[in-house]
C-alpha cells in the first residue's frame, strides 16, 4: 500500500510502499479517504527538537482521517464492515487512575496514531474499535477528515458555559477559525478573533465572527468600541500559543473572566499573575478531545446545524490527491490557507 512515512531520523519523509496492516482481535481495518495535515505533521516532517525526542523511526505519519471499515477483528461488536468512520487519535490504557474515573483524555500513557504508532497517511490504517468514530453515510468525506481538529475546537469552546457571553479568539487558524464558528452556534452574544494574517482573519469572519483583529494594525480594544462592549470578554479561547497573544488577552478580560488555553507556546514566557488575582480569572489548559463527550458534542451540532457544517467546510481551503503530498505540507506551512486535506482514495 502507499504510506507517507518518517524513514530515518532525519527532516523529510517519504511515499513508500509498505504491507498492509492486520488488525488484531479488538481492531479495526480502515481504508481512508482523506487525511488532514495538522501542525504535528509539520513538526514531523521537519524533524524539530519535539519530533526527534518523541518518534522512533520508522513510522507512518498523519492522525486526522475519514475512511471506510474494510475489515475486523474476531472480537469486534461495535462496528461493522462498510461502515464510514472517523478515528479518535489517542489510544489509551484503560488501567490508570484516570482512564477508571472516565479522563480517558488525561491518560498517562497515551499513545498516538501517526506519533506513537504507524497513522493514516497510507491507504489502510489500523486501530482500536473503542477509537472508531461512525459516521452518517451521507457526510462529507472531507468533513469527516477534521474531526480531530474540531474536536480540539470543539473542547475548548465549550469548557465553559457561553450563551449569551462576549467571546475572544486569538488565533485564527483552523481550530482558531472554527472554535468562532461553534461559540456562535451555541449562543455567544459577540464573537472577536485576532491573528496577524489577513487571510484567515477572513475566514473567520466568513465562519461567523462578529468582528476581527489584525493586532498588527490594531487592538483588541478598538474592537471592544466598535461593539459597544463597556466591560471586557467573559470567555477567551487561546488559540494561537504566542506569548504577546495571551498577554493581550489577560488585559482585555472582565472580572471573573474565564480563559481556555489551547494554543501550545515554544518556550515559557511571563504572565501577569497580579492582573489574574485581582481579576478573579480562570485559566483552563485544553488537551485533545474529552473522550469521548466532545466527539457526541461534535455530531450532535453538525447534525442540529447545516450553518455549522458549512462554517466548519468553509475551513477546508486546499485539496490535493495524495502524491502531491509535498504541495500539501508546502500550503500548509505557508500560511495562507485553512485545513489541508489529503485525497487517498
Amino acid at each position: 500500500m502507499r504510506a507517507l512515512a518518517k524513514t530515518g531520523a532525519r527532516p523529510g519523509l517519504e511515499l513508500i510502499d509498505a504491507p498492509e496492516p492486520t488488525p488484531g482481535p479488538t481492531d479495526v481495518k480502515i481504508k481512508v479517504w482523506r487525511a488532514g495535515l495538522c501542525g504535528t505533521d509539520l513538526h514531523l516532517e521537519g524533524w524539530d527538537d519535539w519530533a526527534a525526542s518523541t518518534v522512533a523511526p520508522p513510522l507512518i505519519t498523519g492522525h486526522e482521517f475519514f475512511g471506510e471499515v474494510v475489515e475486523i477483528g474476531a472480537d469486534v461488536t461495535s462496528v461493522e464492515v462498510g461502515q464510514r468512520v472517523s478515528g479518535e487519535g489517542h489510544v489509551v490504557c484503560g488501567e490508570c487512575r484516570n482512564c477508571r474515573a472516565g479522563r480517558r483524555h488525561l491518560c498517562i500513557r497515551t499513545s498516538s496514531v501517526g506519533v506513537n504508532r504507524d497513522g493514516a497517511f497510507a491507504d489502510y490504517v489500523v486501530i482500536p474499535a473503542s477509537n472508531v468514530w461512525v459516521q452518517p453515510d451521507d457526510l462529507d468525506p472531507d468533513v469527516g477528515a477534521v474531526f480531530d481538529p474540531f474536536g480540539n475546537a470543539t473542547h475548548t469552546a465549550l469548557s465553559f458555559p457561553i450563551a449569551g457571553e462576549d467571546v475572544l479568539v486569538t488565533g485564527a487558524g483552523p481550530i482558531g477559525v472554527m472554535g468562532a464558528a461553534i461559540a456562535k452556534h451555541v449562543g455567544a452574544r459577540y464573537v472577536v478573533v485576532t491573528d496577524v494574517s489577513d487571510y484567515r482573519l477572513q475566514l473567520a469572519k466568513a465562519a461567523g465572527a462578529d468582528r476581527v483583529v489584525n493586532v498588527a494594525r490594531e487592538r483588541i480594544a478598538d474592537a471592544q468600541h466598535d461593539l459597544g462592549m463597556r466591560e471586557g470578554f467573559d470567555i477567551a479561547l487561546e488559540m494561537s500559543g504566542n506569548p504577546s497573544a495571551v498577554s493581550e488577552l489577560i488585559d482585555n478580560m472582565n472580572h471573573g473572566g474565564r480563559i481556555a488555553m489551547l494554543g501550545l507556546p515554544g518556550d515559557p514566557f511571563a504572565i501577569d499573575w497580579g492582573r489574574v488575582i485581582t481579576h478573579m480569572l480562570t485559566i483552563k489548559g485544553i488537551y485533545g478531545r474529552e473522550m469521548y463527550d466532545t466527539w457526541y458534542a461534535m455530531s450532535a451540532m453538525l447534525a442540529s446545524s447545516p450553518d455549522l457544517e458549512r462554517a466548519v467546510r468553509s475551513v477546508i481551503t486546499h485539496r490535493f490527491p495524495a502524491e502531491q503530498w509535498q504541495d500539501a505540507f508546502a500550503a500548509a506551512r505557508s500560511g495562507e490557507c485553512g485545513k489541508v486535506v489529503m485525497d487517498w482514495s
